[in-house]
C-alpha cells in the first residue's frame, strides 16, 4: 500500500524509484561537496564571474560535471515531490493534475539548464 490513505496499490516502478533516490542521493552528496569545495574553498567567490565560468566550461569535464549535477538534482527532487504528491493528494484527478504539472515544469527546467550547458559559447573573452 502507498500513501497517507493507504488504498492505492503500489506501482511496479516504486522499488526502482526507492533505489534511485538512495543512489542519486549519495552521488549528489559527493558532487555537491565537490562543487562547494571548488566554488567556496579553492576559489574565492569574488573571482567567480561570467569569464571564470566561461574558462571553466572550455573543458568537457566541467560541462559534464555540471550537467550530471543538474540532472541528478532535478530528477531526485522531482521524484521526491512526486512521492509527496502521491502521498498527500488523494483525489485521483487532482493527483494526476499535480503530477502532470510537476513533470511539465521539471522538463522545462531540465531542458533550459541543459541547453545552457550544451550551447554556451563564451563572448568577449579577454
Amino acid at each position: 500500500m502507498n500513501g497517507a490513505g493507504g488504498t492505492r496499490p503500489e506501482s511496479r516502478l516504486e522499488p526502482y524509484s526507492w533505489l534511485f533516490m538512495r543512489i542519486s542521493g549519495l552521488v549528489l552528496v559527493v558532487l555537491a561537496i565537490g562543487h562547494l569545495i571548488i566554488m567556496h574553498l579553492i576559489n574565492s567567490v569574488e573571482i567567480i564571474d561570467y569569464h571564470w565560468v566561461a574558462m571553466r566550461w572550455i573543458t568537457p569535464f566541467w560541462r559534464t560535471y555540471d550537467l550530471v549535477l543538474l540532472w541528478l538534482a532535478m530528477v531526485h527532487g522531482l521524484n521526491g515531490t512526486r512521492i509527496v504528491i502521491d502521498d498527500y493528494v488523494l483525489a485521483r484527478g487532482w493527483r494526476m493534475a499535480a503530477q502532470s504539472g510537476l513533470a511539465m515544469i521539471g522538463l522545462i527546467f531540465l531542458a533550459l539548464g541543459s541547453v545552457v550547458i550544451f550551447y554556451f559559447h563564451p563572448v568577449g573573452q579577454p
